[in-house]
């Protein structure tokens, strides 16, 4: 095996990881942060807006990688994983 290609396999896959990673555990630590702020009569509300946050970024995450998608299909990249 190329030495290059060996590059090119692993690396996407450590980024992702990290990536995940580092915005996951952010994410937790913003919403415990905003959890401990609120009085005790707005936890069912901070709860509910943290949902609502996590449903908008998945669905933007989502969005986001349908448009690169179509977008780069439309541009006639290959996108085969051979």
């Amino acid at each position: 095996m190329h030495m290059r290609a060996f590059t090119m396999d692993w690396v996407p896959i450590v980024f992702v990881t990290f990536k995940v990673v580092a915005l996951g555990t952010a994410m937790f630590f913003a919403i415990k942060w905003h959890y401990d702020q609120g009085e005790k009569g707005q936890t069912r509300a901070l709860i509910y807006a943290g949902c609502k946050m996590a449903a908008v970024f998945a669905v933007a995450v989502i969005g986001v990688g349908l448009i690169a998608f179509f977008l780069s299909r439309t541009l006639g990249l290959d996108l085969s994983f051979r």
